[in-house]
């Protein structure tokens, strides 16, 4: 199983539907939730190259983009694999 990591803000709709889709897949997460834990921001800009929306979604650290990002895969059979 792949080690999937998510940033997030507790408030964000794209953030839910994301950690829903992984849910939906049986994929465990590890979740940093910027809103709560401010310090985690700073890496999360840092392994996403500057990118400052939530969610940011990483795959064995690799960056995978945002919620869009992770849909299109999904939609194009290329997620499963990575999650596999």
């Amino acid at each position: 199983m792949s080690k999937v990591e998510i940033y997030t803000k507790g408030y964000c709709p794209y953030c839910h539907r994301a950690k829903a889709v992984l849910n939906d897949k049986g994929v465990g997460f590890i979740e940093y939730p910027i809103d709560k834990q401010p310090e985690l921001r700073e890496t999360m800009l840092s392994r996403a190259n500057g990118r400052h929306t939530v969610p940011q979604i990483f795959i064995d650290d690799k960056h995978i983009g945002g919620c869009d990002d992770m849909l299109a895969l999904d939609a194009q059979n290329k997620l499963d694999p990575l999650l596999a």
